[in-house]
């Protein structure tokens, strides 16, 4: 697989793996022997770009996916970019599938964070650090200053931040220079696009969560495909009710005719046209199946020219869809 810079220097492969589903979010959690298997699968491919988070685990082991990323990548540690996360923690009091965030960026909260991160990777540092959400109560140049000395010590080699706005960003890279925003990015969710021109002008990379829609964009799931209510993020998502199924019939009707064209699957066209849209765009799809990786990583190889995205961009301000998820509730405790 070709790569991708995020930011200065951090060179990682176009395509990277997002790892939460295999223990959070989606449904029952993979036995980890086969989910190790699927994540080897995924570096065979030429995927080097892996992303976790302290948060992405089980009721019976918070901590679970670290853990497995750690267990499955020690033995090519040297030549793999491993990602994860801190600053939140989920509102136990809350019986959604989906539970608030509480945002903790305080130095002290850091300082445990990675400790106990680089503990489960099995690692020395983490390549890439990511606040997982802005904390209202922790100033932006606080955290930077957390993160530059983190630097220092060799404990983490860069940092970055998740679901940022453009005010935020600019301050804490001030600081201590950002390589990459990890936002929400998929053909149903373009908001952040106006951030574009910031990134550029500040050299900092986009990691793309989420970049189908949480799948949608597959066409994989019919209007009568059932989610589990109590581990499964998707059953309280807009784009997956049965009168969201009419409203994208024709968006996925076109989506299809398009990866026709080019001899791709839905899939890998949605992945082809961020990545062709912008050079430091990375997406990281999320799947536990290794043929969905390996159709995933297979978009790298789709070309689409200039021109091109700008007719997909033009039909996706012009056709109908429904509502997408937007992210998960913060809230300030």
């Amino acid at each position: 697989m070709n790569t991708r810079t995020l930011g200065a220097d951090l060179t990682v492969s176009a395509v990277g793996l997002g790892c939460m589903g295999f223990s959070h979010a989606y449904g029952a959690p993979t036995e980890r022997s086969e989910a190790a298997r699927a994540i080897r699968a995924a570096y065979d491919m030429g995927c080097t770009l892996f992303d976790t988070a302290e948060t992405y685990g089980t009721a019976a082991d918070p901590h679970e996916n670290e853990k497995l990323v750690g267990e499955a990548l020690k033995d090519v540690r040297d030549k793999v970019q491993i990602v994860t996360k801190f600053g939140i923690r989920f509102d136990e009091t809350s019986t959604a599938v989906n539970k608030p965030l509480i945002p903790d960026a305080r130095p002290e909260t850091i300082r445990s964070s990675v400790e106990g991160s680089l503990r489960r990777l099995q690692t020395d540092h983490i390549d890439l650090y990511f606040q997982h959400r802005m904390d209202p109560n922790v100033e932006p140049e606080e955290v930077a200053q957390v993160m530059a000395d983190l630097i220092q010590e060799g404990k983490i080699t860069h940092w970055g931040i998740s679901e940022v706005m453009e005010d935020y960003l600019r301050r804490a890279h001030a600081i201590c220079p950002v390589t990459a925003v990890q936002n929400r990015y998929s053909m149903m969710a373009r908001w952040h696009e106006a951030l574009f021109p910031v990134l550029e002008e500040l050299n900092v990379g986009f990691m793309a969560f989420s970049p189908m829609a949480n799948g949608l964009l597959t066409g994989a799931y019919g209007k009568d495909f059932k989610f589990d209510s109590k581990l499964d993020y998707r059953s309280a998502m807009p784009q997956f009710t049965p009168e969201a199924a009419e409203e994208n019939r024709e968006l996925l009707r076109v989506l299809d005719v398009l990866a026709k064209d080019r001899h791709a699957t839905p899939a890998q066209l949605s992945l082809a046209w961020m990545l062709c849209k912008k050079p430091y765009i990375v997406p990281i799809p999320g799947s536990r199946k290794v043929e969905r990786m390996r159709e995933n990583a297979g978009a790298a190889e789709v070309q689409l020219s200039a021109a091109e995205v700008a007719q997909i961009d033009h039909i996706l301000d012009t056709i109908p869809m429904s509502a997408v998820f937007g992210g998960t509730k913060v809230i300030n405790k």
